[in-house]
């Protein structure tokens, strides 16, 4: 079922969403070469701790999962797709990496994600980042009242394409609310004019997934959650929490720009 949020309730998700920028722009800004995940994951936590929130990843675990979630961020570097959970490795020159990030700040939750390159980048990782957060935008436009979740599905899928990344299937972006998946599924690719219609109130996360070789395929990695390319190939994962309004979409995890 979707729940439609009131004005004050997406105000309240601006409220959850604004922390979750504040921890992304923070842990990009602590990212550099030799800078574990495990020290980025810390830094968030302090974001949040300073905020009065708490992590709607710590501890989630959902029917996939062997154990539960043991981070506030999640943390993919290179053939990392997403949910890539905070270890020991240190930061290389060159890597790429994507940041997921959540918070729960009064009830409300807030989901968001960027990735971004560590040192000297490789061209072809900028262009793959800067398509991921091309398809973000075209998902965030479409997100208006009288188009459907198929709407979104196809701006953010022909942005990939025609740019020639692949896709993994069965994942992408969800409803967010008092909790930090709800309904419905928001697919990264699909037709247009189809799917569950737009209406004001409703808030989804909207989440391009990039896999640089354009193939799809991905596997598990051993700790039951990351999610890798198949070929090796690198990856990228950006994402917004918007809200679906009357005056077009609302960002609510907009962030500072580094």
């Amino acid at each position: 079922m979707v729940e439609l949020k009131t004005d004050t309730s997406i105000d309240a998700m601006h409220a959850a969403g604004q922390v979750v920028g504040r921890a992304l722009t923070a842990v990009r800004r602590a990212a550099g070469v030799g800078v574990s995940l495990l020290e980025l994951d810390e830094v968030a936590r302090e974001v949040l701790r300073e905020a009065g929130a708490s992590s709607p990843f710590l501890g989630y675990r959902p029917s996939f999962a062997p154990t539960p979630f043991p981070a506030v961020i999640c943390a993919s570097v290179n053939d990392a797709i997403v949910h890539g959970v905070p270890t020991r490795y240190r930061l290389r020159d060159g890597d790429l990496v994507s940041i997921d990030c959540g918070a729960t700040l009064d009830g409300w939750a807030g989901d968001s994600a960027i990735s971004f390159t560590v040192g000297r980048p490789r061209p072809a990782d900028l262009r793959l980042v800067e398509t991921a957060e091309r398809a973000l935008a075209a998902g965030i436009e479409a997100a208006v009242p009288g188009n459907r979740v198929g709407d979104i599905a196809h701006a953010v899928g022909r942005v990939c394409r025609t740019a020639g990344y692949g896709i993994p299937h069965g994942f992408g972006g969800h409803g967010v609310g008092r909790r930090m998946h709800e309904d419905p599924d928001v697919p990264n690719e699909g037709r247009p004019g189809r799917g569950l219609p737009l209406r004001p109130g409703m808030v989804l996360a909207i989440e391009p997934m990039l896999i640089a070789s354009g193939k799809d395929a991905y596997y598990a990695a051993e700790d039951g959650w990351t999610l890798r390319t198949a070929d090796g190939s690198r990856a990228a994962h950006v994402e917004h929490t918007v809200a679906v309004t009357e005056s077009g979409p609302r960002i609510l995890t907009a962030r500072e720009t580094p």
